[in-house]
């Protein structure tokens, strides 16, 4: 079957580009926010942009993982920005205290912090804030505690026993976040608060997982920004959903995450291929896939076809009404207004608006990287490298074939 193609024109400039170019060029001054034709075509960029794939067969023994993961993150980038000296933030998804994949993998989470560490990282430093249905922080009280739920599904014991600290902003209260703008043009009406942990790091690494989610569709790189968002703009995520797949992609445009981040990694030898975020039916693959870009686009365009490709082994009848609720629009609809009830009350969930969901039979059709390939300089043209010799090579080209997409 043809896949659903997007319509491509003149080439862009991938977002990690831009800033090499910017530190070279005194006269690249104009941010690469509005790579799209008056028509609304997206752009093809002239880059390349490496992921880094890794085959993990199942059963593989938790040091063949790590050892697998630390491959896969060298080959993504040769950690030229890390100084011996520098701190370093990882930003892993516990948005509940479930095992992986509903959350992080802890292995990927101890891989990641030994390999910053010997790398020179002085300060490795793990965060998140989980999901409003465990956690809820307001101006005077917090319900709920993230600590609890990151130690229930191990990622805070590997993280300390690799060598990081745990910090929570939701701990220091409502003032441990700042104010920081999403580029000009975007669906937010409000900044984002953003942990003020950020202003405080050189570098910032993220661990998503491979996961479907029962609002948007998927969970993936740039859907893993909610985790550090405060309960206002969580709420106006919610609340404004005409917009909530475009608002997911342009909160990575705020300035301490386009500055910072430097590397996206997934562990996915275990994929959430139904319902999600904290719960659904769970597709171990022979050979799982470890992913890992300095393009968090690039990512994500590889990780939701990995994740479309491990649906095909879920049973039909996980894929369907409340199994998967994202095959119905009044399941969203309704649950994104209970989600809006949690977030600010029954007067903020009264006046929410619609949260369309689109079929997502192809990278393609996703909304939240179709506004990312027009605010990162548009859709890069993927190198994949294999850092092993355990990936398929029916799923290597598949990948490819599912990526690429044809003028």
């Amino acid at each position: 079957m043809k896949e659903k193609e997007p319509n491509c024109a003149s080439p862009g400039m991938s977002r990690r580009e831009f800033i090499h170019l910017m530190a070279i060029s005194p006269v690249a001054a104009i941010m690469p926010w509005s790579r799209v034709s008056a028509a609304g075509k997206i752009f093809r960029s002239r880059q390349h942009a490496r992921v880094s794939l890794a085959g993990v067969v199942r059963g593989t023994t938790q040091d063949d993982i790590l050892e697998a993961i630390r491959h896969a993150a060298e080959a993504a980038t040769d950690f030229s920005w890390l100084s011996r000296g520098d701190s370093v933030l990882i930003k892993p998804v516990v948005n509940s205290g479930n095992p992986y994949p509903a959350t992080t993998s802890p292995v990927c989470v101890k891989a990641m912090v030994t390999l910053l560490k010997e790398k020179g990282a002085k300060r490795v430093i793990v965060t998140d804030l989980s999901g409003i249905e465990h956690v809820k922080l307001s101006p005077d009280k917090r319900k709920g505690s993230t600590r609890k739920l990151m130690e229930r599904c191990g990622i805070s014991q590997a993280a300390v026993a690799a060598g990081a600290e745990i910090v929570l902003p939701e701990e220091s209260g409502w003032d441990a976040f700042y104010e920081d703008g999403p580029a000009n043009g975007t669906s937010w009406k409000a900044g984002i608060m953003m942990p003020k942990i950020i202003k405080e790091v050189d570098h910032i690494v993220l661990l998503p997982r491979c996961s479907r989610h029962a609002l948007a569709g998927s969970s993936l790189g740039m859907k893993a920004a909610v985790g550090y968002w405060r309960t206002d703009t969580r709420l106006e995520y919610h609340r404004d959903a005409a917009t909530f797949q475009e608002k997911t992609a342009e909160a990575n445009t705020v300035a301490g995450l386009r500055e910072k981040h430097r590397l996206t990694l997934t562990l996915a030898d275990k994929i959430l291929a139904t319902l999600g975020p904290d719960k659904g039916y769970v597709v171990t693959p022979e050979t799982g896939l470890i992913l890992a870009s300095e393009s968090l686009v690039a990512h994500d365009m590889v990780s939701l076809a990995w994740l479309l490709e491990s649906r095909r082994a879920a049973p039909q009848e996980e894929k369907e009404g409340r199994r998967d609720p994202y095959t119905s629009q009044f399941l969203v609809n309704t649950i994104n207004k209970v989600v809006v009830k949690k977030l600010g009350g029954m007067g903020q969930a009264i006046k929410s608006e619609k949260l369309t969901r689109n079929d997502i039979k192809t990278i393609w059709d996703d909304r939240v990287l179709r506004r990312a390939f027009q605010i990162f300089g548009g859709i890069p043209e993927l190198k994949l490298v294999e850092t092993n010799s355990k990936v398929p090579s029916r799923v290597r080209r598949r990948l490819l074939n599912m990526t690429t997409p044809r003028s």
